[in-house]
């Protein structure tokens, strides 16, 4: 674990106890040294982090401590809840859940005098304005993690007439439009990128096999193809 990882661990420790923790017990959660626990509460005092307590006794976070992230303006806000709103009416079924509970969180973090912004926003999405999106005939959370680990994957994709071609992609990136969802690769049968409806698409299969570039780098190459004009139609696949 990295210490800027475990500092913020520890924080989240004491944040959730009412009662003062020992070093032994941070240091057995965190799977590290009491001597690792003592410099990092001594780097975290340093830093203006309200924790009391001592060596042997235990240390508590004063009431009232937040972390930077979370201390929001009223548009940092706004935008925050708007953007989760609309992944809420627009993204995939697992993608809508976290938006709803990234909602209550922020929820639940922001200070008393913000909560309102949240209940009642001046900004916000249309009602009902994702419900027109076809249903997903691929499972995208699963896309994102071969995404994500660069992997490969075989598809049958059928055109606006229903025509069907199998594929093999390098799947990079998943779109989220307002009146579909779309799955982003590079097509070996194409050899260029492609966009692949996942209502269209007719079968997946997940492999092992890993392509030769890393997804960042296929997605910067893609976001060059999208500024450079192209024939119409030529980078979609209807």
């Amino acid at each position: 674990m990295r210490r800027a990882d475990r500092l913020f661990q520890i924080i989240q420790i004491l944040r959730r106890s009412s009662r003062p923790v020992t070093a032994d017990a941070i240091a057995g959660e965190l799977e590290t040294s009491k001597r690792s626990v003592y410099r990092d509460i001594a780097a975290l005092i340093g830093q203006r982090v309200p924790i009391r307590g001592e060596a042997g006794v235990g240390y508590v976070l004063e009431r009232g401590f937040d972390l930077p992230p979370l201390m929001l303006t009223a548009d940092e806000l706004e935008a925050a809840v708007l953007g989760a709103q609309w992944v809420e009416g627009h993204g995939d079924p697992s993608l809508a859940r976290a938006a709803k509970d990234l909602i209550a969180k922020i929820g639940a973090s922001v200070p008393p005098h913000l909560r309102p912004l949240l209940l009642d926003a001046a900004s916000r999405t249309v009602p009902g304005s994702g419900w027109q999106i076809p249903p997903d005939r691929l499972d995208a959370g699963l896309a994102r993690a071969w995404i994500r680990s660069g992997r490969k994957m075989a598809i049958a994709y059928q055109d606006v007439e229903e025509r069907q071609t199998e594929r093999v992609i390098w799947p990079i990136a998943i779109g989220y439009l307002n009146s579909a969802r779309l799955l982003v690769g590079w097509c070996e049968l194409r050899q260029d990128f492609r966009h692949f409806r996942l209502d269209r698409v007719a079968d997946a299969q997940f492999l092992d096999e890993r392509f030769p570039e890393r997804p960042a780098v296929l997605r910067a190459k893609w976001l060059k193809t999208l500024e450079a004009p192209r024939p119409a139609g030529g980078a979609a696949c209807p």
